[in-house]
């Protein structure tokens, strides 16, 4: 006969079936309450659901900010989009989406599923910046743009324990917020994406797809030249066949 404790369901086994209930019930809550006005309250909430971050030592504080940056931005895009949406079934999406980011992508640990991550954090911080600050100043959407682009970055290059990764993300914040300096001068939108989310996610897909296939080791010089003229191909169309006046297209 085994031990009563072998017999016992696992903490880890009840413990997920918790954390499941609550990122289930977490993006419900964060509904209810855009519905009902109380959009503060669902700031809130959802900042408090990190609580975690700061029960360590003080020291730990900022390591652990950067390492739940790109979980955090991804859950005030979301709630960003809820709060722009303009009918209940769009936020419905939102909210389906944001369980979907909370239960499945989130917890993934493979190394193509946290640079699907940081693709989810760059594509959604940038969408929810143009989304909710563009009718503030530029010097705005300047750092928030380079703050987003410098924490995706360092959060996909954290899984390759690449040994430059504070420059190489510091040099992607730097290129998308100089990006954002310059183009926010004539802010073009197609539909509800702004032209700068749309140049950085085209750049920052093909440059995160190269540098994954070129750390395992299947990067051949054909598919190197077929993604560089890739990016030079829709940067060089959204350039050419946008109409640079200050209104959206």
């Amino acid at each position: 006969m085994k031990p009563l404790i072998a017999r016992i369901k696992p903490a880890n086994g009840f413990s997920k079936v918790l954390y499941i209930i609550f990122n289930v019930l977490l993006p419900l809550v964060v509904f209810a309450l855009v519905r009902t006005d109380f959009v503060q309250l669902a700031l809130a909430i959802i900042l408090l659901s990190k609580w975690r971050m700061f029960a360590v030592r003080p020291r730990f504080w900022l390591a652990n900010v950067r390492a739940n940056a790109v979980d955090i931005i991804v859950s005030v895009s979301f709630l960003i989009f809820m709060v722009n949406s303009g009918s209940q079934l769009m936020q419905l999406v939102w909210m389906v989406a944001y369980i979907g980011w909370l239960v499945i992508l989130k917890p993934a640990s493979d190394s193509l599923l946290i640079s699907m991550q940081a693709l989810v954090g760059l594509v959604t911080g940038l969408m929810a910046v143009f989304v909710g600050w563009d009718a503030g100043p530029l010097y705005g959407l300047v750092f928030l743009t380079g703050l987003i682009c410098y924490l995706s970055a360092h959060h996909f290059f954290d899984s390759f324990d690449e040994p430059y990764s504070k420059l190489l993300s510091y040099a992607w914040g730097y290129f998308g917020a100089s990006l954002v300096w310059v183009l926010g001068h004539w802010l073009l939108y197609y539909g509800i994406i702004a032209q700068p989310v749309l140049l950085l996610t085209a750049i920052g897909f093909g440059l995160a797809t190269l540098y994954y296939l070129d750390h395992h080791e299947r990067l051949s010089l054909s598919v190197k030249r077929q993604f560089v003229f890739i990016m030079f191909a829709i940067v060089l169309i959204v350039l050419i066949f946008s109409d640079w006046g200050d209104k959206i297209v």
